[in-house]
């Protein structure tokens, strides 16, 4: 039976404040529309406040100064990461303890640790590491070699290659390819030699990799991706590239080989980044843009090639006039091409 608290309960938990009765239960959570009596629904953009008029919802978290209609209501600093908080706490379970499970395949010389989960028809090579608490879905594949942190959760299908490393905390969705092999080859007449990629790629503590993502290990030293650095489903990391901490990198973004993201950049869906580039902290990159070099730090970008992004929307503005632009320039020429005509024909009239 699923646990219930008490408004008091999840304010103290939150660090928020209660207004109305605390002594209302709440036993799940839901939307500012479909909430029920006893559910514990959020309001985060102001522009949605008249429908916590209309919610059904037991209480409302809320940011203090937001009109409550007299609901119940906990006043919190940030209701979005609250209420994130509060599926986390309603709605997920920790992994249930199974040790090596039968058909798991699990090489004699790794070492799998006390609390950890290997499902069937998972792998791990020889001398790989398995950290406490941390699980293996089945089909995914740990190479030799690879060491993974505590309370890691690699999903089905994942891949981490040979001698790679995983931090703690981490999380590689079904798919996801750690250590695949660096897009590198040497011109050799009309044909390309393959370099072998020696290196390896090193995984942070809490970072989180999507579906079907894919980091390539360095060709000889590190590919890196920092603490709490986090990953959609279908992006592209080449080698030797180093993500600083806490990055959110959006679906269908690259990254070409040798790239210096910094700390908490923003790359969002589909971005391109050229190799060999750096991209300072606390950079903003809009969707769809081309990166083809440097970016400075603390600034916000958009378009290919980026510019800032002010600059951009100024631009995006004249795009739809370019057509009309386009024949008025071209009756300004004609008009400008007869004064000219004119002009000389007076003058040799003289």
């Amino acid at each position: 039976m699923a646990r219930t608290y008490t408004v008091s309960e999840l304010a103290e938990l939150l660090g928020g404040v209660v207004l109305g009765d605390g002594t209302v239960t709440i036993s799940g959570l839901g939307s500012l529309e479909t909430a029920k009596p006893g559910e514990l629904t959020f309001l985060a953009n102001p522009k949605y406040a008249s429908k916590v008029a209309d919610t059904a919802a037991g209480a409302v978290l809320m940011a203090a100064g937001a009109e409550r209609f007299d609901k119940c209501a906990i006043q919190v600093a940030n209701p979005y990461l609250c209420f994130a908080k509060l599926l986390t706490l309603f709605y997920t379970t920790p992994h249930e303890v199974l040790g090596v499970l039968p058909l798991a395949v699990v090489d004699e010389s790794a070492t799998i640790a006390k609390g950890a989960t290997i499902y069937p028809g998972a792998f791990v090579g020889k001398r790989a590491v398995v950290g406490a608490g941390s699980v293996v879905y089945p089909g995914a594949v740990i190479y030799d070699d690879v060491v993974i942190g505590e309370n890691c959760t690699i999903h089905a299908t994942a891949v981490i290659r040979e001698r790679c490393r995983v931090g703690n905390r981490c999380v590689l969705q079904p798919g996801a390819v750690i250590g695949s092999d660096g897009f590198g080859y040497a011109p050799d007449g009309a044909s390309y030699y393959p370099i072998p990629q020696i290196g390896i790629v090193v995984l942070d503590d809490e970072v989180e990799i999507g579906a079907n993502s894919c980091i390539d290990r360095a060709a000889i030293e590190v590919t890196r991706i920092g603490r709490g650095t986090k990953l959609d489903n279908l992006v592209q990391i080449a080698h030797n590239c180093k993500i600083g901490e806490d990055c959110m990198i959006v679906s269908q973004v690259g990254i070409s080989g040798s790239a210096t993201i910094g700390n908490h950049v923003t790359l969002a869906g589909q971005v391109g980044v050229a190799g060999h580039l750096t991209i300072g902290d606390n950079v903003l990159v809009g969707a769809q843009s081309g990166v083809p070099s440097s970016l400075a730090a603390n600034a916000a970008y958009s378009g290919t090639p980026t510019m800032p992004h002010r600059e951009w929307l100024k631009s995006a503005m004249v795009v739809p006039r370019l057509p009309e632009m386009k024949k008025t320039i071209a009756s300004l020429e004609k008009r400008i091409a007869e004064l000219e005509s004119r002009l000389n024909q007076a003058t040799q009239e003289r």
